[in-house]
């Protein structure tokens, strides 16, 4: 009975979950789930604090202090001013959840010709204040390994920190999870987050896959157009960001301008390449 009524409970939570995908997106996998021994009547008042709320152009704390992989002292702005940030918030211990959000986040950067060091940086930071320099250094080495661009470890950046910091910043961009000990784990929510090279929050992308495309523009979008191609800046008028499902949307009135102006060109470049024809006919009878 007990078994019947905790899956009941995380059923309805997935369901909240898909109806409100920029708060609960993820917890139905979130850090392994809840200890079997939780009561059934305290998992939706764990569930209910956890979540993404998006700060959309909040200013993230830049003077924050964490450690590097090597265990140096490091401010949160050294990895900004650059290039846009792809920041990601997991633990380093994490039974599931946040090795998928890697795996993820991995998948989507080895698709793009964009490259970690070089478009844009990568800063994953651990929120768990009991995480090491010495495991920060090896998951960097794990991802950067799967990654398959040796050069991309000058951009991928694996910190942790003290509670303090650590909580001044999830408040920034509205990261809100909680630790479960029964399970000796955090329940916590799945996303990446896309800011601009001086701190503010441009984008969120939901889930454990992201779309290297949606990826791609909201880096093109957050960096003002500083890197991409003009095909790029096309895609961007045809594509909309949609906030509350984290990801970018086909704008159809959009793409029937875009195909009306193309239409027009091509019709008038007809036009105009046949007037001059006939003009070279009269002239050459003229003669």
């Amino acid at each position: 009975m007990k078994t019947w009524v905790l899956a009941l409970a995380f059923a309805m939570a997935a369901m909240s979950a898909a109806a409100q995908p920029n708060r609960m997106q993820g917890l139905p996998s979130a850090g392994g789930g809840v200890a079997p021994g939780t009561p059934a009547a305290a998992i939706p008042d764990l569930l209910a604090k956890v979540g993404i709320d998006q700060k959309l152009d909040a200013q993230v704390p830049l003077d924050l202090t964490f450690r590097d992989e090597a265990g140096r002292t490091v401010k949160l702005g050294d990895y900004f001013g650059r290039r846009p940030v792809v920041l990601t918030l997991v633990y380093y211990e994490c039974p599931m959840l946040c090795t998928q959000v890697l795996n993820g986040a991995v998948g989507a950067f080895k698709t793009m010709n964009f490259t970690a060091g070089d478009e844009f940086d990568v800063v994953t930071i651990s929120f768990d204040p009991k995480d090491t320099a010495q495991l920060a250094s090896q998951k960097k080495q794990t991802y950067v390994a799967k990654y398959g661009r040796p050069e991309a470890a000058k951009g991928w950046h694996f910190l942790t920190g003290d509670q303090p910091q650590i909580d001044a910043l999830a408040q920034a961009v509205g990261f809100r999870y909680v630790y479960d000990e029964g399970s000796d784990q955090y329940v916590h929510a799945s996303a990446l987050m896309v800011l601009t090279p001086g701190g503010r929050l441009s984008k969120y992308l939901y889930g454990i896959e992201f779309p290297p495309r949606d990826l791609r523009l909201g880096l093109i979008e957050a960096s003002d157009g500083k890197i991409g191609s003009p095909v790029d800046q096309v895609l961007l008028y045809c594509y909309h960001y949609d906030p509350r499902a984290g990801k970018y949307s086909l704008v159809v009135l959009n793409v029937l301008r875009l195909a009306a102006i193309v239409t027009v060109v091509i019709i008038g470049g007809f036009v105009a390449v046949m007037l001059g024809r006939d003009r070279r006919k009269s002239k050459n009878a003229a003669a």
